[in-house]
């Protein structure tokens, strides 16, 4: 059979057979025996949260190329330690970005998602991090992160075999709700959330206890809401400008 012939007999079969569907509670990985390059994804509920560094060009073109992996590579290692401690999984680097999930479907769950996006907030920007300067040395590292909840199928995409073209595809409108508020996400407001995430999460994620001019403990909200347009409609998210130590 000829290379066309090929690519037209598999891509008939993709397009024309059924597509089957398995829920899941965990967050699959590429060796995942249930994932086939035939028509299957496994679907799973999470708060997914999307990391993107920000000016990766000008870091580029300000060092040499060692320097630059050596940034990247404190980066990705902050995140993902970040994010294994606290329940997430980091399964895809796209770049200068990173997709976590942190399954579940309980506030404590999508709240140690948020607690995690202050965290690295912290570890990052924070002076009194232990890694900052380190960082700042060569560039201080700028980022956006936004992070939304709901299910996501997965399915596995590539060639079969030992070859090296094959990889996850994650679908969601949580995954790309995360992405899109992710690029509202500026400094110092460097976390959005959904506004699903905010309404659900638990109140040591959403309020800081502070004294008033008399003395008295009262409740501030963290979060400040603004809007933006998702799929033609508008809607409403949160940010801040707080984080959360180590």
């Amino acid at each position: 059979m000829g290379r066309k012939e090929d690519i037209i007999k598999k891509v008939n079969e993709i397009m024309d057979n059924k597509f089957e569907v398995e829920d899941i509670a965990y967050v699959p990985d590429i060796a995942d025996s249930k994932l086939t390059f035939g028509n299957k994804g496994l679907r799973f509920e999470a708060t997914v949260l999307h990391i993107d560094m920000r000016g990766s060009t000008k870091i580029l073109n300000s060092h040499n190329r060692a320097t630059v992996a050596k940034i990247h590579m404190a980066y990705f290692h902050t995140i993902v330690k970040i994010a294994g401690f606290l329940g997430g999984y980091v399964r895809s680097f796209n770049g200068d970005s990173m997709l976590v999930f942190f399954p579940g479907t309980t506030k404590t769950t999508l709240s140690q998602a948020v607690k995690a996006a202050m965290n690295m907030k912290y570890m990052i920007i924070d002076e009194e991090s232990g890694i900052n300067k380190s960082l700042k040395k060569y560039s201080a590292i700028d980022f956006g992160i936004g992070l939304d909840d709901g299910k996501v199928l997965c399915t596995k995409i590539g060639i079969g075999g030992d070859s090296n073209n094959k990889g996850l595809f994650w679908a969601g409108n949580a995954v790309n709700k995360s992405v899109k508020i992710s690029d509202l996400a500026k400094s110092p407001r460097q976390i959005c959330i959904s506004e699903y995430v905010y309404n659900n999460l638990n109140d040591d994620v959403k309020f800081v206890t502070k004294k008033n001019f008399i003395g008295q403990e009262e409740k501030i909200n963290m979060w400040q809401c603004s809007s933006f347009t998702y799929n033609r409609q508008t809607e409403n998210y949160y940010h801040t400008s707080y984080h959360w130590s180590i």
